[in-house]
């Protein structure tokens, strides 16, 4: 009898155990794919920053010999990202897209002009530094017109800070959820080996000598759990770039190392955190509490 009711004792203790691993495993997924989002923040601003065009308009009487050499000219420049000359041909082409093809029958010549599509290095793409760099490239004698969506950059910049907010706010609700998913958990699993510690208490063992073992095994369960929820996301992450490469355009996997320290971080000081927390109140209780 003593023996089935230990094999029972010890399957309960691996199943709490077990449990614990895998609801942490899971949180710790969805704080690593909360993370990941979080950290490639920057290089998705950076991305759509880069890929904003300011439209350089030529005079009308600038030739495209001109326009060439001023585009080699404004390339030369340390904030310039990448420039294209765009003939009148391709603008006439562009405009009979969007306007119909009868668009040019109402004008004996082309009233397209040349023009030169500039992108911007990230770092310049700010309202104060777009202000700059508008006065160069407008500097030249050919050029009539620098086009750009103002309202678009301040958009931008406005709403990534706000998207960043909410992902650092829904990491940090991620956390307190997991701490109290985790804390549950390890309640289980610490529970079942209460009258122990309490035989433990009876003896004289101090409570940094109970809790001792608890929290090596709860850094080891945190660690284990961690190590599950990376090889999880890091599936995840190999999965959406065979199916959407195009994304890898814009998220940085060097900043996955980044990623991974906090998901150990985060697996580790919650089980151990939550352990102490159990352990010590389970050292509160009195004998008779300990039936209840």
């Amino acid at each position: 009898m003593a023996n089935r009711e230990r094999a029972l004792i010890r399957r309960r203790i691996r199943n709490a155990y077990l449990s614990a691993v895998v609801s942490t495993s899971l949180v710790l997924l969805l704080v690593g794919v909360a993370s990941m989002l979080l950290v490639n923040t920057g290089s998705v601003s950076d991305w759509f920053k880069e890929h904003m065009e300011v439209s350089v308009i030529m005079k009308p009487d600038a030739t495209e010999e001109q326009a060439e050499k001023y585009r080699e000219g404004i390339a030369l420049q340390p904030f310039i990202g990448s420039t294209t000359l765009v003939s009148r041909e391709q603008g006439e082409a562009e405009m009979k897209q969007m306007l119909g093809e009868d668009f040019m029958s109402v004008f004996e010549t082309s009233p397209i002009p040349v023009s030169v599509n500039v992108t911007l290095k990230a770092d310049y793409v700010s309202p104060d530094s777009l202000k700059v760099v508008e006065k160069v490239l407008a500097a030249a004698p050919e050029v009539d017109d620098v086009v750009y969506q103002q309202s678009l950059v301040e958009s931008l910049n406005a709403n990534l800070r706000k998207i960043s907010l909410v992902i650092a706010v829904f990491i940090a609700l991620l956390l307190v959820i997991s701490f109290t998913l985790i804390s549950n958990t390890m309640r289980l699993s610490v529970y079942d080996r209460r009258f122990a510690i309490h035989t433990m208490k009876l003896v004289g063992a101090t409570r940094g000598f109970i809790r001792g073992p608890f929290l090596l095994r709860s850094a080891f369960l945190g660690l284990f759990s961690a190590f599950l929820a990376i090889l999880m996301l890091v599936g995840i992450l190999f999965f959406i770039r065979a199916q959407f490469a195009q994304l890898f355009e814009v998220f940085r996997l060097d900043l996955l190392l980044v990623v991974i320290a906090i998901v150990i971080t985060a697996g580790v000081l919650i089980c151990m955190l939550s352990t102490w927390i159990v352990v010590n109140r389970l050292l509160s209780l009195s004998k008779d509490e300990l039936y209840y």
